[in-house]
C-alpha cells in the first residue's frame, strides 16, 4: 500500500513513507505531524485503505463503507471509486487546503441540542455544531477567541470541553472559499463507479451513481457531521458487523452507542491489539468506517 502512496509522496516532494513508517524507529503521531504539510494525511489515509484491504483478504468485500469527513477519501478509494494514487493525492491537496482554513474545534461531551444551547448562551454567533458523533459527543468549530468563550460557559454549566490539537477549522460554513479550491483539485482526477454502497456522514445518506463526488468531497469542509443520521439510513446494515477503518477506536465507540438496541458487532481493529485477523464465521454482512 505504501509503495503506491509513496510514489504520490515523491510527486508532491515528501519524504517517502514506508521506510519510517516500517523501520526501526516509526514516527509518532507528533512527527508526522511536524512533518512536510500533507504527511499526516498520507499516513492516515494510507492507514484506513490498508486496514480495509486486510480485512477484505480474510472477510471478504464489505456490504457498504462509510465515510466520516476526512475518511471519505478514503472510503471513496476502498470502493474503487479513485485508485490509491489518486486517493493519496486527493488527500495531500486537502491538506494544503486545511492549511488555510482559520479556527479550531472544541470536543463537548453531550448531545447536539445542548451543545447547540451552549453556543448560544455563550453568545458565540460564529460557533457552530461541526461533528454530532452520538448522544454524547459534538464536535463545535470557529474561531479561537470564540471557542474560548464557549470553552467558558461550558466550563461553568459543568461541561468539561477539550480543543482538539488541529491547527485548522473545519466543517464551517465560512470555508466555502477553500470548499471551492478543493472541488477544482478534485475534478483533476478520474473517478469509476463505486464496487460497493458509500454511504456519507456529511451528506446523511448513500452515495447516487451520478453524484458530483468533487462537490460532496468539498462539503465536508463546509457542512457538519451528523453520524447518528447516516447510520439511522443505512437500513438493514445497522446490525452488520462495522470495522473501523482507521488508527483509533473513537468511531467504532460511536457507532456501538447509537446503534445499541441493533445490536451490531462493533470492531477497531488498529486499537484493539486482541483484535483476531483470521477469517470470520458465516455472519452479517460487514460495514466499513473511515
Amino acid at each position: 500500500m505504501f509503495e503506491e502512496i509513496d510514489g504520490t509522496a515523491a510527486d508532491r516532494g515528501l519524504r517517502p513513507l514506508r521506510p519510517w513508517l516500517f523501520g526501526g524507529c516509526p514516527p509518532s503521531g507528533r512527527d508526522l505531524a511536524q512533518a512536510a504539510p500533507g504527511t499526516l494525511q498520507l499516513a492516515l489515509f494510507g492507514a484506513s485503505v490498508s486496514v480495509h484491504r486486510a480485512l477484505s483478504a480474510r472477510h471478504g468485500a464489505p456490504e457498504a463503507v462509510l465515510g466520516v469527513s476526512f475518511g471519505e477519501i478514503a472510503a471513496l478509494t476502498a470502493a474503487g471509486v479513485y485508485s490509491v494514487a489518486d486517493g493519496a493525492g486527493i488527500a495531500h491537496d486537502l491538506a494544503l487546503v486545511l492549511g488555510t482554513c482559520p479556527g479550531g474545534l472544541t470536543l463537548l461531551p453531550c448531545g447536539e441540542s445542548r451543545a447547540a444551547h451552549l453556543i448560544d448562551r455563550a453568545g458565540t454567533p460564529d460557533v457552530v455544531v461541526a461533528c454530532v458523533n452520538d448522544d454524547r459527543e459534538t464536535l463545535v468549530g470557529g474561531p479561537l477567541t470564540q471557542l474560548d468563550q464557549v470553552e467558558e460557559h461550558a466550563l461553568r454549566a459543568g461541561v468539561e470541553a477539550i480543543r482538539l490539537r488541529l491547527p485548522f477549522g473545519s466543517h464551517h460554513p465560512s470555508l466555502s472559499g477553500q470548499a471551492h479550491r478543493f472541488a477544482r483539485a478534485v475534478r483533476r482526477y478520474p473517478a469509476a463507479e463505486a464496487r460497493t454502497s458509500v454511504f456519507s456522514a456529511v451528506a446523511g445518506r448513500r452515495y447516487r451513481s451520478d453524484e458530483d463526488l468533487a462537490l460532496r468531497l468539498a462539503d465536508c469542509l463546509t457542512r457538519p457531521v451528523r453520524l447518528p443520521g447516516v447510520l439511522g439510513r443505512m437500513g438493514e446494515l445497522r446490525s452488520a458487523h462495522f470495522y473501523e477503518a482507521g488508527t483509533g477506536g473513537s468511531l467504532a465507540h460511536s457507532v456501538g452507542r447509537v446503534l445499541a438496541a441493533a445490536g451490531p458487532l462493533v470492531s477497531a481493529p488498529l486499537a484493539d491489539t486482541a483484535f483476531d485477523w483470521g477469517p470470520a464465521a458465516a455472519g452479517p454482512p460487514s460495514a466499513r468506517a473511515s
